[in-house]
């Protein structure tokens, strides 16, 4: 297949963009369109795995700013995935989305559709980019391109969080990110995402390569590492949808894909074992888990409750990825698979559980399981897949992190998974424990009260998912390995 398809796959979202805005008075036709539109991008996605798989690494330059400084793409394992899960999910997405926006009677809904096609052309484009000037190109036009989404009802609250979302994330990526961009391609004379990385020879020492990482982690403020992860609560004033999109297939995704792929490809596994650059962001990494699910815990409102939790996840990626290790790369990798069907899911019940019946806080859910028995038995298992039980998916993910903190003698790290998986006991299962057990109040539906078909078809599809992947994980985890090469 010709690199120059890389491109095109790039592309395809938002030249559909306008097709999608012409048809937005006919609403069916509109989310017809958006559906199809994800299904070839899904369909154009997966003709790469055979060749991936295989060792193949196709590249597309598309013009030279500077020497090493190219906006160009090329596709490897890590990206392959992320781009899988975003294409993969997107056609869910936007059948969950028809039902819930004219269930709930959501205004600019052609606006909606439009903003979502173009955020997954940017998160496309970070799964295929080559080096990190394309990388950051994406990074910030997933940002532009999400904030309508964002601040989509236009009220005080919607603006205000809009205004952190974009605040944060435009600040830690032209603040932090950018430097760190100028920094390597000063150190190494490149930016290109190079397998064992482009620091070897360069001189850079363990103090500076740590504070360089460092600029990394904080720049991508997409991956929430504490204090940078308030954009990501903010922007629960968002449809739930939206909310959907941030959590699972684009934005944090987009954010832990960055960490991961500058780990392994700019720093290095072995450069950062060697120079211990990257060992006190696992504790970081440690604290940002254990701390968003303690906040978790006494959050009431069901979607920042979510949020929360999407903080704490998105940190055992940063940490795999910061144990520098390749069971640790391994396990984020994975992590971010299981992830995406998990959470994706939770939010999905979520929107059906206001979409429904209108409430949005977890103690309003009180005996609602036997009316929304559905929805409810899709959460219980995303919840499980999240806390790392098995069979559900992310019970492998929490096995090879483990795997990992072992590999590089971090014992203290299994303490605090450990501690993590109670606490996400805790602030998940007493959502589903409170609706199957717990007697409801007057308003409490009686009869069968699921949402909208629309609503609830792609949460059971994404809930069947993590369980699914319990038993096919060996390929994705073998996929994940060709990234590696033959060394370690």
């Amino acid at each position: 297949m010709s690199p120059f398809w890389l491109l095109m796959l790039v592309a395809w979202p938002a030249l559909m963009a306008a097709p999608i805005a012409l048809v937005g008075r006919w609403p069916n036709l509109r989310e017809t369109l958006s559906v199809l539109t994800g299904v070839a991008l899904l369909v154009g996605v997966a003709r790469f795995i055979a060749p991936v798989a295989a060792g193949a690494r196709p590249e597309f330059s598309v013009f030279s700013i500077l020497p090493g400084l190219d906006l160009a793409f090329a596709l490897e394992p890590f990206g392959l995935i992320f781009a899988l899960i975003a294409a993969g999910l997107w056609p869910l997405t936007t059948l969950y989305a028809a039902g819930y926006m004219r269930g709930n009677d959501e205004p600019d809904q052609t606006r909606f559709f439009v903003c979502f096609a173009l955020a997954i052309s940017a998160a496309i484009g970070m799964a295929l980019s080559a080096n990190l000037l394309t990388l950051f190109v994406f990074y910030e036009m997933m940002t532009l391109v999400t904030y309508p989404l964002v601040t989509h009802h236009g009220d005080i609250e919607a603006r205000n969080g809009g205004r952190v979302y974009i605040g944060i994330l435009m600040t830690t990526s032209i603040g932090l990110f950018l430097p760190a961009i100028v920094i390597t391609w000063l150190i190494a004379g490149n930016v290109d995402f190079t397998p064992g990385g482009v620091f070897a020879g360069s001189g850079l020492g363990g103090l500076a390569a740590m504070g360089l990482y460092g600029l990394f982690i904080y720049g991508v403020g997409k991956a929430a590492v504490m204090p940078m992860h308030r954009w990501l609560p903010a922007a629960m004033v968002a449809p739930t949808p939206v909310s959907a999109l941030l959590h699972a297939v684009a934005v944090v995704k987009a954010g832990v894909f960055s960490v991961l792929k500058i780990t392994v490809y700019i720093f290095g596994i072995d450069f950062l074992h060697v120079t211990g650059a990257s060992q006190p962001f696992i504790w970081l990494a440690a604290f940002t888990l254990l701390a968003a699910s303690v906040v978790a815990i006494y959050c009431d409102n069901l979607k920042k409750r979510l949020a929360y939790s999407t903080i704490g996840q998105l940190s055992y990626i940063v940490l795999g990825a910061a144990l520098a290790s390749r069971l640790g790369a391994t396990a984020g990798g994975l992590h971010i698979v299981t992830h995406a069907f998990g959470k994706i899911t939770l939010f999905f019940c979520a929107g059906a559980i206001y979409t429904a019946v209108h409430r949005k806080y977890v103690s309003q859910l009180n005996g609602l399981g036997r009316a929304m028995p559905l929805t409810f038995a899709a959460f219980t298992i995303a919840a499980l897949s999240l806390i790392g039980l098995p069979p559900m998916a992310g019970a492998w993910s929490k096995w090879y992190l483990m795997s990992g903190a072992l590999d590089v003698q971090t014992q203290m790290v299994l303490v605090v998974l450990a501690l993590s998986s109670l606490l996400n006991i805790v602030y998940l299962l007493d959502i589903p424990a409170r609706a199957f057990f717990l007697p409801g109040d007057d308003n409490t539906p009686r009869g069968f009260a699921e949402a909208p078909a629309a609503c609830v078809i792609p949460l059971m599809i994404t809930a069947s998912a993590c369980v699914v992947l319990f038993f096919y994980a060996r390929p994705i985890i073998a996929f994940i390995d060709t990234a590696f090469g033959s060394g370690s």
